[in-house]
């Protein structure tokens, strides 16, 4: 059901009803609003260093970096707009970043991977690029300007007043505060290809790219995701667009291995660093 292409497998044995139901119970809690008091940034910009970890367990295979200093973290965005979206290292030439990830949400109903229509709200370098119309509460995944992780649904006026400096919307939030969101099932989005970020609690960035959908690396559950950034010391976590979009240069290099059919999709936002 989480898939673009496939909930009508689904639908042959399920009805709605019951497809609801099932995916009802095991849905991550919302957990409301990180709090950035919590997180202690006392000495986090004297390390600039990177460090690029092997994930390896049953059933998938990934990669997590850690940014010591999370000042080097911000968000990217297509030069195109509207139009088409980028892919990772187009975003790494203009920007001169070090690694990407992929980032928000965006409208692509046909899967084309057009990518230059985000979905939420997205702000780059304290500009606001685009925002949904018509509603007053946005989901953010942001970055204020003591460079720390927040996480919460908030107004256009409650973000600016949070000095939120780079923001994207997706989700769900997986560890809000230092608590688990999924403690019960495995979070109801199956297992699939997944990014998600994360902050520890003196101030860590935390990259995640799990692959799906190949061999030897079938995909993670948002449990999976939750539980990974918490062995890694995650006090605040929210899962970013997964599946075909999930994708991680470093270096150079793609390093992980994109899903789609197509090659590396086109997105219009990202997690970069600088």
């Amino acid at each position: 059901m989480t898939s673009m292409n496939h909930q009508y497998l689904a639908k042959w044995f399920f009805s709605d009803a019951e497809i609801q139901k099932i995916l009802d119970s095991d849905q991550a809690k919302d957990l409301g609003n990180s709090d950035p008091t919590l997180i202690n940034m006392r000495g986090t910009n004297k390390n600039n260093s990177t460090e690029l970890i092997d994930i390896n367990q049953k059933g998938f295979t990934g990669y997590i970096l850690k940014v010591s200093n999370p000042g080097r973290v911000r968000v990217a965005a297509t030069r195109y707009l509207g139009e088409i979206g980028e892919r990772a290292e187009d975003i790494a030439a203009v920007t001169g970043a070090v690694a990407v990830i992929n980032g928000g949400a965006f409208n692509d109903p046909q899967g084309n991977g057009s990518g230059g229509h985000p979905q939420g709200i997205l702000i780059s370098r304290g500009r606001l690029l685009y925002k949904d119309s018509g509603v007053s509460t946005y989901d953010v995944i942001g970055i204020n300007q003591r460079n720390i992780l927040v996480l919460g649904h908030y107004t256009l006026a409650n973000i600016k007043r949070m000095g939120i400096r780079d923001a994207v919307t997706f989700g769900p939030f997986l560890v809000v505060n230092g608590k688990p969101a999924i403690t019960h099932g495995d979070g109801a989005w199956g297992i699939a290809p997944r990014t998600a970020i994360g902050q520890t609690k003196d101030g860590t960035i935390l990259m995640l790219v799990i692959d799906g959908r190949r061999i030897g690396s079938l995909g993670a559950t948002l449990k999976d995701v939750q539980d990974i950034m918490l062995k890694y010391g995650a006090y605040n976590v929210a899962n970013l667009d997964g599946g075909a979009s999930t994708v991680l240069y470093y270096r150079g290099q793609i390093v992980n291995h994109p899903s789609s059919p197509y090659g590396e999709r086109h997105a219009p936002s990202f997690f970069i660093v600088k």
